[in-house]
């Protein structure tokens, strides 16, 4: 007699364990950083993003409010630059124009997973890595040969998130940012003739392709049976 009820709480307790690991508690925030590259498209280039790469670095904070939706607050700093000698737009007596800035940009993102993003509960099907997709608005300070500038920015891009363990996160994300200036590149150039017709326009926008660190914390729902 004594047998069977040891083989019945052991088994009871080993039941217990694997569902505990199995339903770990997910967390609400993310906090964390990254550096990367950018690249830049205006009036002192056309072509590629990869012309005049310049470095970035960025913090980040997260509210995941589900395993498919987050919302991110990114704060970044970096530098960008340009030269018309590398573009064939510009005409042969026009002269020579070249730039570069430092920029502090703010802003506040929506993404969206493609997959139930995390470790652990799999009624919930979740998975440990997955692509999204990112949009939002914020405003980006700079200054170019004196000149200092603020303009609001559309953000919006694609990403990449793989979890490392059940708090550290790693991802890769590649952002392009529309600017509501035409002076990202300095003030506009004295020849208005210097740039064909028809380019030289509020075009002025850069990118961000950054790699990130991230831990979570704040856990979500450590003894009740839902989710906030």
């Amino acid at each position: 007699m004594r047998r069977p009820l040891s083989v019945i709480l052991l088994s009871m307790l080993c039941l217990g364990v694997t569902n505990t690991a199995s339903g770990q508690e997910d967390y609400r925030y993310d906090v964390g950083g990254g550096i990367g590259m950018t690249g830049y498209l205006g009036d002192a280039n056309t072509s590629s993003l990869l012309s005049h790469p310049g470095l970035d670095g960025m913090l980040l904070f997260r509210y995941m409010k589900s395993p498919r939706i987050a919302f991110k607050t990114g704060l970044y700093v970096g530098t960008l630059s340009g030269d018309t000698k590398d573009m064939t737009d510009v005409l042969p007596d026009a002269a020579q124009f070249k730039f570069s800035t430092t920029f502090f940009e703010l802003s506040e993102m929506f993404e969206f997973n493609f997959f139930n993003y995390g470790i652990g509960e799999n009624y919930r099907k979740l998975k440990r890595w997955s692509p999204y997709i990112a949009a939002g608005a914020g405003a980006t300070l700079w200054t170019t040969d004196g000149y200092t500038g603020v303009a609001f920015t559309l953000p919006f891009g694609v990403g990449a998130k793989y979890k490392i363990n059940e708090r550290l996160n790693l991802g890769l994300e590649f952002l392009m940012k529309k600017t509501f200036s035409d002076r990202l590149d300095g003030p506009m150039l004295s020849d208005p003739h210097a740039i064909k017709s028809g380019f030289a326009k509020n075009t002025d926008w850069y990118s961000t392709l950054s790699v990130t660190l991230s831990y979570e914390f704040s856990k979500r729902c450590a003894t009740c049976n839902y989710k906030e």
